[in-house]
Order: C-alpha cells, then sequence, then structure tokens
C-alpha cells in the first residue's frame, strides 16, 4: 500500500508519498480500506516535534493521522464477523496511522455508518465532532445566551455556531475576511470580520456585552473576547491555535464575576467517556443536527494540508481522501 510517512520532525515537507507493506490486524483488530482520514492540528505540533500534552511525542519513522472512516477488508484474532465489509469510522487514539491506504484499528473503537453519511463527514465528526459535543456540553448554552465563536469557520468553531443556534442562542462568529460568508450561511446571527481591528467594536455596538465565549483562539483575540462578556459572562477554554493562552488573571473575574472553565481533559469526562462523546457527535451528523465542514486534500498532498492549516488557509475540518 501507499502511505504518508514521516522520517524526521520538522516542516511540513518532511511528510514523504512512500510504498510501505500492508498492516496486518492483531488479536482484537481490524484492517480499514481509508476512504477519509482526518487531520488536526495537533497533527501539525507533533510532526514539528512539539510535545502534544496527552499525545506524546511518536517513535519515526511513523504514519500520521488518528481518524479514519472506511471499509473493513481484514478481521484480526477474535473478532466478530459481522464487522467484514462494513462502512465504519474510529479514532485510533493515542495511535497513528491514519493518513495511508490501509489502516488498523481496535475493533472496540468502530462505529458502523449509516448509508446517509459521507465518510468526510464521519471522520470529521469522531474526532473533532466528539470534542464540539464535549465543549457545548461545558458551556451550556441556553436561549438567553448570546454566545462569542472566534474562529467560527473552523473545525470546531462551526459546529458551535450549529449547537449554539439549535438551543435558541444569539450567535456571534468571528472569522477572517474570506470566510464571513460562511459563517453567515451556518446560521450566525451576527458576524465579524476579526482581521479588522475594530472587530470588538463592532461586536460592541451590535450586541452589547455577550454572555458566553467559547475560546481556542487563545492570545490577542481571547483576550479581546474575554474583554466583550457582560457581567456573569463565562468563558470556556478548549486550547490556543494563536500559540499562547488568553490572559485570564483573578483580577478579571472578581471585577464583572466572570466563570472561566477549560473544556478538555478531566472536566469533558466527568460526565461523558470519550466513546459516549464520539457515539453523540456521530448521531448529530446522522440526524441533520450538526453538519461538518471540511476541506478536502488528496492523502498524496499531505503535506500541503498540513501546510495549508497551519497558514489558516483552510475551512472546516481538514480531511484527507486517498
Amino acid at each position: 500500500m501507499r502511505a504518508i510517512r514521516q522520517h524526521e520532525f520538522g516542516p511540513a515537507g518532511v511528510l514523504r508519498w512512500e510504498e510501505v507493506p500492508d498492516p496486518r490486524p492483531a488479536g482484537g483488530q481490524v484492517a480499514v480500506e481509508v476512504r477519509a482520514a482526518g487531520v488536526h492540528l495537533l497533527d501539525t505540533s507533533l510532526r514539528r516535534g512539539e510535545d502534544g500534552g496527552p499525545f506524546r511525542l511518536p517513535e519515526l519513522p511513523m504514519t500520521p493521522g488518528r481518524e479514519v472512516a472506511g471499509v473493513v477488508v481484514g478481521l484480526g484474532d477474535g473478532v466478530d464477523g459481522r464487522w467484514a465489509g462494513k462502512r465504519v469510522v474510529a479514532h485510533l487514539g493515542a495511535a497513528h496511522g491514519g493518513y495511508a491506504e490501509l489502516a488498523v484499528a481496535d475493533a472496540a473503537s468502530l462505529h458502523e455508518l449509516p448509508d446517509h453519511v459521507s465518510d468526510d463527514a464521519a471522520v470529521a465528526m469522531v474526532g473533532t465532532g466528539r470534542t464540539a459535543i464535549g465543549v457545548l456540553r461545558v458551556a451550556a448554552p441556553t436561549a438567553d445566551d448570546v454566545v462569542l465563536v472566534p474562529a467560527a469557520a473552523g473545525g470546531l468553531g462551526a459546529l458551535f455556531v450549529q449547537g449554539a443556534k439549535a438551543v435558541g442562542a444569539r450567535v456571534v462568529g468571528a472569522a477572517s475576511t474570506a470566510k464571513v460568508d460562511l459563517v453567515r450561511g451556518l446560521g450566525a446571527d451576527l458576524v465579524v470580520d476579526y482581521t479588522d481591528d475594530g472587530w470588538a467594536d463592532e461586536v460592541r455596538a451590535a450586541v452589547g456585552e455577550v454572555t458566553a465565549v467559547l475560546d481556542g483562539v487563545g492570545g490577542a483575540r481571547g483576550r479581546q473576547a474575554l474583554e466583550l462578556l457582560g457581567v456573569g459572562g463565562r468563558i470556556v477554554l478548549f486550547g490556543w491555535s494563536s500559540g499562547e493562552p488568553t490572559r485570564i488573571g483573578t483580577a478579571d473575574l472578581y471585577a464583572r464575576g466572570l466563570t472561566a472553565s477549560v473544556a478538555l481533559g478531566p472536566r469533558m469526562l466527568r460526565t461523558m467517556s470519550l466513546r459516549e462523546l464520539e457515539e453523540e457527535a456521530l448521531l448529530a451528523l446522522s440526524t441533520g443536527r450538526l453538519t461538518p465542514v471540511t476541506t478536502v486534500f488528496p492523502l498524496v498532498d499531505a503535506a500541503e494540508a498540513h501546510t495549508a492549516l497551519e497558514n489558516r488557509a483552510t475551512t472546516g475540518k481538514v480531511v484527507l481522501k486517498p
């Protein structure tokens, strides 16, 4: 088979298209003919050799990728024969191997896909979607909220806009110039271009104060979003794609009675397991409650996909297709 291989840490160019032996499923595993593989921002950090928190640096050489959708074409010992030939999606956890024509997954990680669900959408929801469900559960938006979503055209942001609108909240989406129309199409009540220095003033003029911020951007924009919160508002943090976390001090919390929460890790898993979050995300996809936005690249162009993601030149979830 062919796969993307990484022999050293570094820029996107270290990702190479190579011929490698077909992987063989061990006991309790299946082989999946990959029809879509998810690309995560974390993948780019690991590629550069930066520690990814719970996902430690892999041993090299390796094939990146932890989210795959496709068809089961091989069964390891002890795997129920019903999986043979099924369309599935799986998150590979701390393992890798998704950027390939064939991947190995634990049978316990599989979710069978209904016919009307595409491979692209499924692979977007099994990883990014489960995070979105977890963050929304922590944020708990209601019809009384004005929710600000920075990076609203990203894989998570697009789902947050839809999830908050579904419960009746008023949604403010912030995105770059080229993505404003897309965010408006997702249903945001107000869309602002946050490459414009006056974007925060535009939000104040249009809606006054916001009650909730879902912040995965951090840095200066995260700080501007925090300052838009009114008395009793809340900010839910789940990362910092800008390269640095949003600066928050106890004085900020005391001044307006704000609440700051981190939605990842233990807080997200307090009431639901990762498996349950995946099931909820895929159910939301199947029923049409949440629809991911995707940018698709050919598998052979994984390096270009990484570069585009790092340069914020993609929309929604980045997906590779063989």
